[in-house]
């Protein structure tokens, strides 16, 4: 008697039949195709063998070589023997590219099933699923990235693995691919970077090559040593776990130190021209750039020098370009120190983003005269905060110190940070220089808008000294920004493009002020690198922490940038823009001079000259005072009798207050306080109401304190702040909470309230 089949007995013998059946017909799709394969045309551009074709020369603009390199179409490449590929290299590649190689027919299965699960799983390609003999037929004609292509590129695939054996395909794709460098091929590879033969290279040198096609870029060991070796480690461990490699040697190859060859053919200027290179439409011949070789080498020797005298003061690099401002022609260019130094001798600070420090400050004053306002003008170097979203902005100046009331001109000269906000608070306030900066060429304004604030002059931000240079040489061209220019005519003559971003009376007044050196005397002495025996407008710039520090100078004819400090951000041991990049824009300035020849601006028409009262900016009907120099239209006020008292002296306001009654009030009875001593009402002038303080968690508690300060003698009194004198002011220990500080005197009492939070 039958048994009964079960449903899952019927759905079993169903699943094999189809299974078989599909097997059946797969193998006839198979024999089939393989056949018509041969209908199948062969891959183009694999034949020609390829060659080493050095068709580009660049030189300066006298005709002086700086570099021969290949064509940018092939980049330098040799072709490889049968004996060039050592089994070490094969290894390496293959873990890296396509470890099943050497057991598919062109394409591969599996991994074309993961990369489409992925692609289905994530909604974007996770990853690639190429074989060496897919990636040999898309070199040898590239195509439009499609679906169309992948599948020709699958069947032509499939036809050369018909037509060649497995090692003249490894051969191939081994002698075209791109290692970075414009090294194209294996030979020039294991020559540029290890200068050997490609037999000679060991397990460590090969498995770092293997991994720079992925991104030569990103990975180029030069630039990039941290990510190069991760990279070669991950291919070490795909060689050991494939059972290739043992991991005693697997061991030894990470462990081994790799020392990278020289640069060879680097050539004169090598940061100047990896940048020209960079630009994709350089075609062969012979190319003059707007370089000038004198110019460079005068560079490059004062860079070496002055960072050699600075030796023991944690300075490790530098970085230099230099602009002709009638045509905006890069003159010169130094990346760094030492191009061939390994790990980041090839990073090019003209090109780096590095906060700028204070030189900013001249576009902000730019912008102010533009508005009316007068070199002579007065405004208050004083202990001043400003409430933000995040807190307290207290700025200081370099030497800790305020000045009281000083003109425009000493607070540019003299780079003070104070008057500088104050300023910036003028015109408009951080949206204002934003907008100045992005006219005059300086991009990247828009990261973290919000964060930078009043800071933003002060350097708080990050710019390219490259387009910072140029933003200076657009001062020196009294207001018209033209782009850098790298090629000489008639390869780049017209596309240039000029426009006016400034006013040319108002960047002569910068330029006047940025050259007296009286102006910056107090501050920087009348002596040293800013002033070399010639005119020449100079500007200097240190950021926070001593990590960087900046000279920028021009004349009419030239404009010089200096970039001073670390390339992996340690700060320096106070070395400041005067010490450290100072030293070096006085150097090339002084070869520019002395070679080329720099003259001075002539005066706009209608220019006229005044004496002023330094302390007020206004004329005195005795005539006393300072020479000051005034734009067409303008002159200064005169004195009236509330800007002095009975006895002669210059009233000081209220903001006055919170200065007077310190040492840093210098000026003895030149000058008094306005109401000083009326015995009035107490008006506090720090802290500001509504004030939010955020503390610091690395530092103890009582360390974080707060100065109180009033206009008159007053005692202060708070219900949640403890108080004490300390070196005749008082302070508050800050505590988390909402505090409410009151001043009193005989007269009266007034309050303010502040927030304190925790970090």
């Amino acid at each position: 008697m039958k048994r009964a089949r079960t449903g899952w007995e019927w759905w079993g013998r169903r699943w094999v039949r189809w299974t078989a059946r599909g097997l059946c017909f797969g193998a006839l799709a198979v024999l089939l195709g393989r056949g018509a394969l041969g209908w199948v045309p062969m891959p183009t551009g694999l034949e020609d063998p390829a060659a080493e074709h050095p068709a580009l020369e660049l030189t300066d603009r006298g005709g002086q070589v700086l570099r021969v390199v290949g064509d940018p179409e092939v980049g330098m490449t040799r072709v490889l023997g049968e004996s060039d590929v050592p089994e070490t290299m094969v290894w390496a590649t293959l873990a890296a590219e396509d470890a099943r190689f050497f057991s598919h027919s062109g394409f591969d299965v599996r991994a074309t099933g993961r990369a489409l699960w992925q692609w289905v799983r994530h909604g974007r390609v996770v990853s690639g699923a190429s074989t060496i003999t897919q990636q040999l037929v898309k070199q040898g004609n590239p195509r439009p990235r499609t679906l169309r292509t992948k599948a020709v590129e699958w069947v032509q695939a499939a036809r050369l693995e018909i037509e060649w054996d497995k090692q003249r395909i490894l051969r191939a794709y081994l002698a075209r691919i791109d290692y970075g460098n414009r090294a194209v091929g294996l030979a020039s590879a294991a020559r540029v970077y290890f200068g050997k033969h490609p037999a000679d290279l060991d397990l460590a040198e090969a498995a770092l090559l293997a991994g720079l096609p992925q991104a030569p870029g990103r990975l180029n060991p030069r630039s990039h040593w941290k990510r190069a070796k991760a990279r070669q480690e991950w291919i070490l461990g795909r060689c050991q776990a494939l059972g290739w490699v043992d991991a005693e040697r697997c061991r030894q190859a990470r462990e081994e130190v790799l020392r990278l060859a020289p640069v060879a053919g680097s050539g004169r200027a090598p940061h100047f021209v990896d940048w020209v290179l960079s630009d994709s439409g350089v075609r062969p011949g012979r190319r003059a750039t707007t370089l000038d070789a004198a110019v460079q080498t005068a560079c490059e020797a004062s860079v070496r020098h002055r960072l050699a005298a600075l030796g023991g003061r944690r300075v490790r690099d530098a970085s230099v370009v230099v602009l002709e401002n009638s045509t905006g022609a890069v003159l010169a260019m130094v990346g760094s120190p030492d191009w061939q130094r390994p790990g980041d001798g090839q990073v090019n600070g003209a090109l780096a983003r590095r906060s700028p420090g204070s030189a900013l400050k001249p576009f902000v004053y730019l912008r102010a005269f533009e508005g009316g306002a007068h070199a002579s003008d007065v405004v208050a170097d004083v202990p001043s905060m400003w409430p933000t979203p995040t807190g307290v902005f207290e700025p200081m100046n370099y030497d800790r110190h305020f000045r009281g009331p000083v003109c425009l001109r000493e607070a540019l000269g003299g780079s003070l940070n104070v008057p500088a906000v104050r300023v910036l608070e003028r015109i408009g306030g951080p949206e204002r220089l934003r907008e100045t900066l992005e006219a005059f060429g300086v991009t990247g304004m828009d990261r973290d808008r919000e964060r930078h604030g009043l800071g933003l002059v002060l350097g708080d931000a990050e710019v390219r000294m490259l387009e910072l240079v140029n933003a200076y040489a657009t001062l020196a061209r009294l207001g018209e920004w033209r782009p850098v220019r790298v090629w000489m005519p008639p390869l780049e003559p017209v596309r240039e493009s000029v426009r006016r971003v400034a006013q040319a009376d108002a960047c002569w007044l910068v330029a006047n002020v940025l050259s007296d050196p009286l102006a910056r005397a107090a501050e920087f002495g009348m002596g040293g690198p800013l002033n070399p025996g010639f005119r020449m407008a100079c500007k200097t710039g240190t950021s926070a922490g001593f990590r960087d520090n900046w000279a920028m100078g021009f004349t009419p004819e030239f404009t010089v940038g200096v970039w001073v400090g670390n390339f992996d951000g340690s700060p320096m041991s106070g070395v400041s823009g005067v010490a450290g990049a100072g030293p070096i824009l006085a150097d090339v300035m002084e070869h520019l001079h002395r070679t080329r020849g720099t003259t001075w601006y002539t005066e706009p028409e209608g220019v006229r000259r005044f004496r002023v009262e330094p302390l007020t900016g206004r004329r005195r009907p005795s005539g006393e005072g300072r020479e000051e120099v005034y734009l067409p239209g303008r002159q200064p006020g005169w004195e009236v009798t509330s800007d002095r008292d009975a006895m002669g002296r210059v009233r000081l306001g209220r903001e006055y207050a919170g200065w007077y009654g310190t040492a840093d009030q210098r000026l003895g009875g030149d000058v008094v306080l306005a109401g000083r001593g009326d015995d009035g009402i107490p008006v506090i002038v720090s802290p500001v109401t509504g004030t939010t303080y955020f503390l610091d968690g690395d530092h103890p508690m009582e360390g974080q304190r707060l100065v109180l300060r009033a206009e008159t003698e007053c005692q202060w009194h708070s219900d949640t702040l403890r108080m004490q004198q300390r070196e005749g002011r008082v302070e508050v220990e800050l505590v988390p909470g909402r505090h409410r500080i009151e001043a009193r005197n005989r007269a009266g009492r007034a309050e303010t309230w502040i927030e304190v939070r925790g970090l």
